[in-house]
Formats: structure tokens, C-alpha cells, sequence
């Protein structure tokens, strides 16, 4: 975008890294919010979201002179809702004789290209502008492109941080923008496991304002060896979350070489949000507060476009006060969060829902195939099941991979099986009958011999036609 001359209460198009342009107001910054050091910037709120952030000059555009340029350009309900909130904001300012527009004297002095024109901060009032328009809703810029999964796209947008630990502190690069209606924490997080949940976890703490500290044991998932282990991140961070993919790999995690057991002293909290059985977090649980750490369990609902989106459901469970002390990071990666009392219901509580849903994707795929061999249509059924009582965005996506033959993991196969496994057991262990559960485990096995472990749950489909 091209340069040009703005002062505070200006309304403007600000465009942020590789999303789109967007309509905002400079407004001041928070008090204890400081600005980034040798960049020309503005503070910038943006509508239709609860989002700020330090936009560069050379990334802003006047709205008014721009309006009928970025509607063209840009598409979507909720550009268009933050476009309504614009003009929505400049009736009632009119009503109330205010003049929010942008003088032509402040609009654009000159298209001056590229980030060396120099612009003065120019407020024209001596109090800070107060928002109190209620158009501002919570929605994260993230919502409108899919962030990358694997860490090395994560630090091409990120700035790293070495520390004398050896450890990775990484921080916004682009900007600090913060959700305006929470605080984060000023506890150091360290966050351990990048796979598809996690990668969109890290950003969404990161897009809040937390800085993390980030371990992965997949070293070309992290672009480069590093020397950091779980015990280095625990010992330097004041909550450690971690988000692994099964029982075994959340015991190596803590009681490993290097794991985080060694970096846990008296007070150091541990957040294990992987997807396990109730003894298996019961056993960590014991071991982490045996040298005097604090633990919550914290599995999350969700695939990673909701992780992606800061969409999770947060299922917690184990010390009560270390859960609130999470209050930030858990409305930075979710959109609620339960507290299910002591150690182990989380666990419970998780694989009952994954046993739902994966009993209904089994059933899904089923019924498509059944449509197939009978002669029906399968968008047909899809159609209809989405004008009924069934109809979800869940049901919506799976089908849509079907008939597409996407099967791009977003959650995958293998680890869907893994909860039905544990919820049959579960089951057994309470002897409580699951024979959804287990007719639904089967058909997940056998597509796993077809080779479909690494695929979406949707690739259930595979295992009915082959």
C-alpha cells in the first residue's frame, strides 16, 4: 500500500502480514503497550473484530478514499460485516453531530512508495479516542487464511528469540496485536508439541500477546536442531502446556531422557492437553506434583482449522487455581473452556466425545456408500441431510471430502481410532457395553490396513469400498 499522512481517530484500510486489507480506526495504544521500535506506525482497532495492532504506514490507506477500491477486491461475510460496522459507526456519529471523517488535509499528501516516507503522529485531540461503538466483535484476523502447521512457516512470520537457555522464545514479528478484552498473562508459557493442533495453538497464544517458548521432537518440523529439550522449556517457564499424540508419547514426554519431570521444581505448573485415558494423566499428575509442580489436564475438542481459528473447546480438570491462572491462554486457543473437577475426568470426558464423533463419521461414510450401490446420489444426500436435524458444519466437511477426494488431514485417522480404542476400554473398565463404538473401531481398523492412518478421519470412506 502506499504511503500516506494519518493522525489518531483517522479511519483507514490497515493491512496486517498476508491478510487482506481491513477497516480500522487509529485510536491510542494501551498504556503498557509500547511501540515497536524502528518502525513508522500506527495503532490501529479494527472493525467487526476485537483485534488491535501496530500497522505500518506504508500499510494503511485513508477508508473513505479507498472504500469503493478494497469492496472490490475483497470478499466475504465478515469483510462485509466489518465494512457494515464502518458505515453503521458513521451514522450514529452523524446523529450525534460528530465529524469522524478524514479531513482532506490529513488524507494523502502524496503517494509516496515504500516504508522511507516519513510521517509524524499527529493527534487532534489531547484525550484518547474511546471506543465504545458495539460493532467491535471478537474475531481474529486468523479466521480469514488457514496458518501455516508446521514450524518453519510459523517463525517465517515470528521473530526468534535465542535465549541463554538454548531455549526459543518466540514473539509477534508483524505486530503485537492483542484481543482488546483480555490481558495475557505476564507468566512465561512454554508450549511443547507442534503437530496439527498445536502449531495453531502456538499462534493463537502468540496473536494474544503471550510470549512462548516453543520444544518440538520432530526435528523437521522445527527447520533446524536447536538444543532444546521439555526439561530446558519447564525449567525457564512459569506454565508448560504440551499437546502430544497418544498415552505413550505423553509418558516419554515427562518421564524421558531430558523430559519435563527433570525441569519441574516446587511452584512450576504443567498443562498436559493431549487426548489420553484416565490413568495415564493420573500417573503424570502424581509424578509432577511428587516434586512439588502444579498439573491440569486440558485435552481439547476440535480438528486443526478450529485450532487455527483459536476454536477449541477446552475440557480441564485437576488444580483449580492453576486453570484460572490459564484463563488468558485458554480464550487465546478456545472459544469456551470446562472445568470437570479432579484429575481424570478431563481424560474421560474427551474420549466420550471422540467416540461420538468418530461413531458418527463411521456412520457418515456408510450411509454415502450405501447411496453409491443403490443408485442414489451422493450430493443429494449430502443436500438433504444438511436441510435436516443432522445438519453441522462437522457433517458438511466430512462429506465434502468424500465426494472430493480431499482426505488432507485435519484430524487424523489414526488418532481417531486411538480414542475409540481407549473409550471402549473405558467402557470395559466401568463394564459399561460400547458396541457402536466397537462396530465403529472396527471400521477404522481395517482402514488403517489400507493404508489411511495418515489420512483424515473422513477416509473411513476407503474402508467400505475397498
Amino acid at each position: 500500500m502506499a504511503a500516506v499522512s494519518l493522525r489518531l481517530g483517522d479511519l483507514v484500510w490497515g493491512k496486517l502480514g498476508r491478510y487482506p486489507p481491513w477497516p480500522g480506526k487509529i485510536v491510542n495504544p494501551p498504556k503498557d503497550l509500547k511501540k515497536p521500535r524502528g518502525k513508522k506506525c500506527f495503532f490501529v482497532k479494527f472493525f467487526g473484530t476485537e483485534d488491535h495492532a501496530w500497522i505500518k504506514v506504508e500499510q494503511l490507506k485513508p477508508y473513505h478514499a479507498h472504500k469503493e477500491e478494497m469492496i472490490k477486491i475483497n470478499k466475504g461475510k465478515r469483510f462485509q460485516q466489518a465494512v457494515d460496522a464502518v458505515e453503521e459507526f458513521l451514522r450514529r456519529a452523524k446523529g450525534k453531530d460528530q465529524d469522524l471523517s478524514i479531513p482532506e488535509s490529513s488524507t494523502v499528501k502524496g503517494m509516496m512508495a515504500g516504508p522511507t516516507a516519513t510521517f509524524k503522529w499527529q493527534p487532534n485531540v489531547s484525550e484518547p479516542v474511546k471506543d465504545a461503538d458495539p460493532h467491535f466483535h471478537h474475531f481474529l484476523l486468523s479466521q480469514t487464511e488457514k496458518p501455516a502447521v508446521c514450524y518453519q512457516a510459523i517463525t517465517k512470520k515470528l521473530k526468534i528469540c535465542e535465549e541463554e537457555t538454548g531455549s526459543t522464545s518466540i514473539q509477534a514479528a508483524d505486530s503485537t496485536a492483542v484481543n482488546g478484552s483480555v490481558t495475557p498473562t505476564d507468566k512465561k508459557i512454554g508450549f511443547l508439541g507442534l503437530g496439527l493442533m498445536g502449531s495453531g495453538i502456538v499462534s493463537n497464544l502468540l496473536k494474544m500477546g503471550h510470549t512462548v517458548t516453543v520444544w518440538n521432537r520432530t526435528a523437521e518440523k522445527e527447520g533446524a536442531r536447536l538444543g532444546r529439550t521439555p526439561a530446558e522449556v519447564v525449567s525457564t517457564c512459569d506454565i508448560t502446556f504440551a499437546c502430544v499424540s497418544d498415552p505413550k508419547a505423553a509418558k516419554d514426554l515427562v518421564l524421558g531422557p531430558s523430559g519435563v519431570l527433570q525441569g519441574i521444581r516446587p511452584g512450576k505448573c504443567y498443562v498436559d492437553m493431549s487426548t489420553v485415558d484416565a490413568d495415564t494423566v493420573t500417573e503424570l499428575a502424581q509424578v509432577i506434583v511428587s516434586r512439588g509442580g502444579r498439573f491440569l489436564e486440558a485435552p481439547v475438542s476440535g480438528n486443526q482449522q478450529l485450532s487455527n481459528d483459536g476454536m477449541l473447546v477446552i475440557l480441564a480438570a485437576g488444580d483449580r487455581g492453576l486453570y484460572e491462572d490459564c484463563s488468558s491462554c485458554f480464550q487465546a486457543m478456545g472459544k469456551t473452556s470446562f472445568f470437570l473437577g479432579e484429575v481424570g475426568n478431563a481424560a474421560k470426558m474427551m474420549l466420550i466425545v471422540n467416540m461420538v464423533q468418530g461413531s458418527f463419521m463411521a456412520t457418515i461414510a456408510e450411509g454415502l456408500t450405501l447411496a453409491q450401490v443403490t443408485g442414489q446420489s451422493q450430493q443429494t444426500l449430502l443436500d438433504i441431510l444438511n436441510q435436516g436435524q443432522l445438519a453441522s458444519i462437522f457433517l458438511d466437511q466430512k462429506c465434502q471430502n468424500i465426494l472430493q477426494g480431499n482426505f488432507k488431514p485435519d484430524f487424523y485417522l489414526k488418532y481417531i481410532q486411538k480414542d475409540l480404542r481407549l473409550a471402549i476400554a473405558l467402557g470395559d473398565a466401568v463394564n459399561h457395553p460400547t458396541p457402536m463404538a466397537a462396530a465403529a473401531n472396527e471400521v477404522y481398523k481395517r482402514a488403517k490396513a489400507l493404508d489411511q492412518s495418515d489420512n483424515d478421519m473422513s477416509a473411513v470412506y476407503r474402508a467400505y469400498i475397498h
